[in-house]
């Protein structure tokens, strides 16, 4: 038998046979990590077999014993993926009956909460979902606690949220809940829509995907306006084709590549020496101990901030990082929102006619922080709280070899890293000329 787990300290592959899981751990911030020695990689990047347990159609004490193990998994699974060979339901009408309820939420509200997640995977495909209230559904969806009577405990509060099996007989297609969490319809705690809505997606046959966008990434993260990515339509729909009636929809774009050779990026600032890279709705950390760095949805770790960061910049005296989106900006102390904010940007000095901040960035030899906005800059002195004199001035004369416009700036080692477009301008400060130009995605060693 084998078995699949999804994480987020231990993010998962797909795994196989009826028997196999996507297990939805929390959110937090911290680096992968694998240390089940029952993890193997395939041969295809796209398809792997987890475990190497003998699918014997039984529970045996090795099999089990295997599955308790396998809570962690690797983070470069294969774009979409599938369960190993494919596996998928053999109509395209389903039936589905929810066992029992929540105490958390009132019984509509996980009715439509489930029907909700249904309806995101039947928009983009021929699949009907039709309910059940009695017998034997196709998916099965439950609440329990601790050892349910799957052989596969939750472990309480936290952790894992719940876990779902591919399609196939008996336990096929069934979704299990953790009734230790708190289950709500908002953001306040873990939200039942967007959970159901993953672990269905496990119940049709789709693995995990490597889009941090994208539903069936391995991570939980909260956001309004839900929609598919990109990623999660061509999965399914290689599984059950396309709707063949459709009615619009627009995905949700993907992710942002990394190693993109026209990579522009929104915003760049350090964080107690990590750096965080903005773009779009994500924000990537990079961090010395990291081989490889997190891609993340800014909303799943500030669900109060907007979807797209103008500019950031990092105070260290004050152990604080700003963060601009249009004509607000919020402090941050660590990772948590300092109390007060939301302010407007316009309380640092700027007249009211400017709608948001284009880069910004803190030389920490100074104690001045610039603020660029279209062709000119601003100084604003820490100590004093005040804009400086004579500004704002031209970026392109106080700047030159960068042009008139930058989208993002950080100070590092005596340096200004400016971004425009695909390219990065070492800045020196002491010389005020450009030392060399290198492409956007080399902050990243691409």
């Amino acid at each position: 038998m084998e078995t699949g787990c999804l994480g987020v300290d231990q993010s998962s592959d797909p795994g196989s046979g009826h028997g196999d899981r996507g297990v939805f751990r929390v959110l937090h911030i911290s680096m992968y990590s694998c240390t089940s020695d029952a993890i193997q990689r395939g041969k295809n990047p796209h398809n792997r077999n987890v475990l190497s347990s003998k699918v014997t159609g039984s529970l045996n004490e090795e099999t089990v014993e295997v599955m308790k193990q396998a809570r962690c998994g690797v983070p470069d699974v294969g774009e979409y993926t599938h369960f190993p060979r494919k596996l998928k339901w053999n109509t395209n009408k389903l039936t589905f009956r929810i066992l029992d309820y929540t105490p958390d939420l009132q019984k509509s509200d996980v009715d439509k909460a489930v029907r909700k997640a249904l309806n995101l995977w039947a928009a983009v495909t021929p699949l009907t979902f039709k309910k059940l209230h009695t017998g034997t559904a196709d998916i099965m969806i439950s609440f329990g606690s601790g050892e349910h009577g799957d052989y596969n405990p939750f472990d309480g509060p936290n952790s894992l949220l719940a876990h779902a099996y591919p399609p196939g007989q008996g336990i096929g297609g069934d979704v299990h809940f953790d009734e230790d969490e708190n289950w709500t319809k908002d953001s306040t705690a873990y939200n039942l829509f967007i959970v159901a809505a993953h672990e269905l997606g496990h119940a049709l046959g789709m693995g995990h995907s490597t889009d941090a966008g994208a539903l069936m990434y391995p991570t939980y993260s909260y956001r309004t306006g839900f929609l598919l990515s990109v990623d999660d339509v061509k999965g399914i729909q290689e599984l059950y084709g396309p709707n063949p009636n459709p009615t619009e929809v627009t995905p949700s774009p993907e992710a942002p590549k990394q190693c993109d050779r026209m990579l522009s990026i929104d915003a760049v600032t350090g964080l107690r020496g990590e750096t965080m890279v903005f773009k779009d709705r994500f924000y990537w950390r990079l961090h010395p101990q990291m081989p490889e760095p997190d891609q993340i949805l800014i909303k799943s770790t500030w669900p109060s901030l907007r979807n797209k960061v103008d500019a950031a910049y990092e105070n260290p005296e004050k152990d604080q990082v700003i963060i601009f989106s249009g004509i607000r900006m919020w402090a941050l102390n660590g990772y948590d929102i300092v109390e007060g904010y939301p302010k407007y940007i316009h309380k640092f000095g700027l007249p009211k006619k400017i709608r948001k901040v284009d880069a910004a960035v803190h030389i920490s030899d100074t104690g001045k922080t610039l603020l660029f906005t279209d062709e000119e800059y601003w100084s604003y002195d820490e100590a004093t709280g005040r804009m400086d004199s004579r500004y704002p001035r031209s970026i392109e004369k106080d700047f030159p070899g960068i042009g008139d416009k930058i989208d993002a700036a950080v100070y590092q080692y005596g340096f200004l890293y400016f971004f425009r477009d695909n390219l990065r301008y070492e800045y020196s400060y002491t010389h005020r000329k450009v030392w060399r130009i290198l492409p956007t995605n080399s902050i990243f060693n691409c």
